[in-house]
């Protein structure tokens, strides 16, 4: 069964199914690292589709699982470092510039953030790769605090090939019913997903209270 129409199969044409199978289908290994890559730039686009897609045209005989793993983790790791120089580019200074003028937000805030990236953040970027969305946005503060690029570009490797192993194989073993891998992955991630709004959330109240009281002491 040819990629494409395993993809079309599973969702309505030019889906990002359709469109990640016809880059691996066309340029093999390389195509399923620039799917990668550009997942990371653009977390819309669903790794838990490319890669047991990509897991799936190796069990076809499309390219190895070798080359499978080589050039999604190679992906990854590009599209880190893109989003890394970003935010080393835009810098500190910038971000505080920024953050000052944001509304429900301190300075203090981003600090005590800092600080706890300069503690954890090895092994946020490390479990980052794993956990959807923050994938990427975890590289941007990475660049800002100046982490060292070799550690970077090594916990970005290492946490990619695990995930990605995962998903490929997934995609490898289950044939042309690759699309159960979405399925689960997809459930895990809107749990995430959730308790990271209840969390954005729950801070936002938060502060609207605390400046709520702050404002009640001054005017009483």
């Amino acid at each position: 069964m040819h990629l494409v129409l395993s993809a079309a199969a599973q969702e309505p044409p030019g889906g990002a199914a359709g469109w990640a199978a016809g880059l691996v289908e066309t340029l093999g290994g390389p195509g399923a690292g620039l799917a990668i890559a550009l997942e990371n730039l653009f977390p819309p686009l669903p790794s838990e589709v490319i890669l047991p897609l990509t897991g799936f045209a190796a069990s076809q005989g499309v390219l190895s699982v070798a080359s499978a793993l080589f050039w999604t983790t190679l992906g990854s790791a590009v599209g880190a470092v893109v989003l890394y120089w970003i935010g080393m580019v835009f810098g500190r200074e910038r971000m505080h510039a920024l953050w000052a003028k944001l509304p429900l937000v301190k300075v203090s805030d981003l600090v005590r953030t800092e600080q706890w990236f300069a503690r954890h953040g090895t092994k946020a970027v490390f479990l980052g790769r794993m956990v959807p969305i923050f994938r990427s946005l975890i590289s941007v503060p990475a660049g800002v605090e100046r982490m060292p690029l070799p550690t970077f570009v090594a916990l970005t490797t290492a946490g990619s090939l695990l995930w990605n192993t995962i998903l490929v194989m997934a995609g490898y073993l289950l044939g042309d019913q690759w699309d159960l891998v979405e399925a689960y992955v997809g459930v895990l991630s809107k749990a995430v997903l959730a308790v990271v709004v209840l969390a954005v959330a729950g801070y936002v109240v938060r502060r609207v209270r605390s400046r709520g009281r702050a404002q009640h002491r001054r005017t009483s």
